[in-house]
């Protein structure tokens, strides 16, 4: 009874969207990296990101005004990773704040002498635990061109690492994964990029684990060739992860 319902609950969302095929389309068409979809996954895309609209709000920061492209472009980008995975997975939070340009961050950290110190970080993104995504829309709108860089699939992707606590590289595995294997797999080529950065992977992903994780999920949609080349291994557990293969088979 209860998948009636939610069968019933999810066609009445889609019925009832404001935004038409060809709104989507539109959309889609200035997404490059979304080109490599067939029509039957960009369909279920769009019904991904209908319903992602649906629960999720959006509200400008600084004045900045929230606008149907900018609706439409991130839960295109958002919902990518989630394509085979289900909106279930970003379950437990609703609000996404974007901001016109960079944003600044408080810091706290606590130094080797256990002193605490304050301090300002400038941002184009990050997501909050049990809490919202923030995104820079002059970064997020050129997000999806195939240049190894997306803040979208960036923050969000920490959302999927925060499933089971916080962001630390190590998401739920799917069912027939070896979370052994992943952690095996993510440390060997984190302890490696630390040491040698490797050519289309940005060096912020040497920070830590989480970062190295949500780099590479970029990197991933973005321009795979590129993680494949670095890190087959990484790849592929990738593609178990995500449930997606950006390449084509014959690549």
């Amino acid at each position: 009874m209860f998948d009636i319902i939610k069968d019933w609950r999810k066609q009445r969302i889609l019925e009832q969207s404001e935004f038409s095929a060809s709104d989507w389309q539109q959309a889609a068409k200035q997404i490059p990296i979304l080109d490599r979809l067939s029509d039957s996954e960009l369909e279920r895309l769009i019904e991904l990101a209908t319903l992602f609209l649906h629960d999720k709000s959006f509200s400008g920061a600084q004045g900045f005004i929230i606008t149907d492209t900018v609706r439409l472009s991130i839960a295109l980008q958002a919902c990518l990773p989630i394509l085979n995975l289900g909106l279930d997975w970003y379950a437990g939070w609703t609000s996404i704040i974007v901001y016109r340009r960079g944003f600044i961050s408080e810091r706290t950290s606590t130094d080797e002498f256990g002193i605490v110190h304050q301090g300002h970080d400038s941002r184009s993104g990050e997501a909050w635990q049990r809490g919202p995504v923030v995104l820079s829309w002059r970064e997020a709108q050129h997000s999806g061109v195939a240049d190894g860089h997306n803040v979208v699939i960036h923050e969000f992707v920490h959302k999927l690492d925060m499933m089971n606590g916080s962001a630390n590289g190590f998401p739920p595995m799917q069912p027939d994964m070896d979370s052994s294997e992943w952690t095996q797999v993510m440390t060997h080529g984190f302890e490696d990029f630390k040491r040698h950065p490797k050519p289309g992977l940005d060096r912020y992903g040497a920070t830590n684990p989480a970062e190295f994780f949500a780099v590479l999920s970029e990197v991933f949609f973005e321009t795979p060739h590129a993680l494949i080349e670095a890190y087959p291994d990484i790849y592929e557990i990738m593609v178990q992860f995500f449930r997606q293969s950006p390449l084509d088979p014959s690549s």
